[in-house]
């Protein structure tokens, strides 16, 4: 993402930055796929809410659900999509820069 500005904030991607957003983004970052259950509870959050931000990062093109029945239960899969991987290394790579005081 490319800000107007010159400082390195103007370049943080702002689907990514909510908190919530950004915990998704790094737990999916680390791991091929996860179920949304594993992700709730790893980052913490209620089924609701984690389900509003996934609609936000899936909308954004970042991240892909997988809706399948393992029996009879529903399981719901979460990953990355190659944009997604691109821009949370961007975001990263934005973070470097503001917290290491490089232009």
């Amino acid at each position: 993402m490319s800000g107007t500005g010159s400082h390195p904030r103007h370049d943080l991607d702002e689907v990514i930055h909510a908190p919530v957003r950004l915990s998704i983004m790094a737990a999916l970052a680390a791991a091929e796929r996860a179920e949304f259950r594993f992700l709730r509870d790893t980052i913490e959050v209620s089924d609701s809410l984690l389900s509003k931000h996934i609609i936000t990062l899936e909308d954004a093109g970042y991240v892909e659900v997988e809706k399948v029945f393992v029996g009879k239960r529903p399981r719901t899969w979460l990953s990355l999509t190659d944009d997604g991987r691109r821009a949370f290394d961007d975001y990263v790579s934005v973070l470097k820069r503001l917290t290491e005081g490089s232009p």
